[in-house]
């Protein structure tokens, strides 16, 4: 395989610069011509490709977002929308593909092999960490870095107010960054989608620590449970505290990512590259389990279910009590 493209889709994360340029570095090393395609899966089907090179992907590393740009692509859901898109890698005379991004992201490329036979591998990009298949996806580490330096600075106000604060933070359905952050922040209580929640519990703790002199408790909540204006109603028609609310929101996609995401981003980078020199035909994804990359046929590894952390989780109840 001389030929390659790679794109990124779905929900800007922190690293996907840092993939693109591995993808684009590691291709170049194995003698392959490299085309970036721009706005996803929308910029395949409108043609919007261009070569990429060394110096294309210099001073890169470091920023957040992606230079590739990225779009949602509803026609890329149909048949005629996948086969178009095939057809423009056709014409550039494209082997293989890199999708950096998350599940429907990987749902696009396994469509787009099957149909048209694009051999494709993906990168997975997403801040949420809900992809069961790898212990952790580019740009989470940052997420919850950006999530903790606020309830850091968060803490030091409501502390000086004698104030609460509830932080809701991103994660569709899966709790992780409020799971990581609110452990590493300190936080007096973390609500989570995969735990049903009691607010007599939270509520309790809150007076027990107000009997002790601290009302400043931090709460993060997951935005896969509810609203954080909903979670202070809850709290104020039980207890007299005040309590404020920060709705951190797509902050946390963005920054400078962590070394952390920026080795992850270049070992997937590497990967992924090297399987599509080694002439793969299906369509695979590569991560991290146990330490070690890995690479899994990108059906088998949707079909995974996640598992949420129950000790971690169980943890912070101790730490928080």
């Amino acid at each position: 395989m001389r030929r390659i493209a790679l794109l990124t889709s779905g929900g800007d994360a922190p690293g996907m610069n840092a993939a693109i340029r591995g993808v684009v570095r590691c291709g170049n090393y194995l003698h392959m011509e490299v085309y970036g395609i721009e706005r996803g899966y929308d910029g395949l089907i409108k043609g919007n490709l261009k070569r990429m090179d060394s110096r294309s992907v210099s001073d890169i590393i470091q920023k957040g977002g992606t230079i590739l740009k990225t779009a949602r692509c509803p026609e890329f859901n149909e048949e005629k929308g996948i086969r178009a898109g095939a057809e423009v890698l056709k014409a550039y005379g494209i082997e293989g593909l890199v999708v950096i991004g998350g599940d429907g992201s990987f749902r696009g490329m396994s469509d787009l092999n099957k149909l048209c036979g694009i051999p494709s591998v993906g990168i997975p990009g997403t801040i949420d960490n809900d992809l069961a298949y790898t212990d952790y996806t580019l740009g989470f580490d940052t997420a919850v870095n950006t999530v903790v330096d606020a309830i850091n600075k968060l803490r030091d106000t409501m502390t000086s107010h004698d104030r609460a604060c509830i932080i809701e933070v991103m994660g569709r359905k899966c709790g992780d960054i409020a799971l990581f952050s609110g452990v590493a922040g300190g936080a007096e209580s973390i609500v989570v989608p995969e735990h049903e929640y009691n607010i007599d519990i939270i509520c309790d703790k809150m007076r027990k620590n107000a009997i002790k002199g601290k009302v400043s408790d931090i709460i993060v909540l997951a935005e896969g449970v509810c609203s954080c204006d909903e979670l202070k109603k809850e709290i104020e028609s039980r207890i007299n505290i005040v309590v404020r609310t920060v709705k951190l929101g797509y902050i946390q996609r963005g920054g400078s990512p962590t070394v952390g995401d920026r080795i992850f981003a270049a070992r997937c980078a590497d990967l992924a590259v090297n399987l599509l020199a080694g002439d793969i035909q299906d369509s695979r994804v590569v991560g991290i389990s146990g330490g070690k990359m890995v690479s899994l046929n990108v059906d088998e590894a949707l079909a995974m279910k996640n598992e949420f952390d129950e000790k971690l989780y169980s943890i912070a109840g101790k730490l928080a009590f």
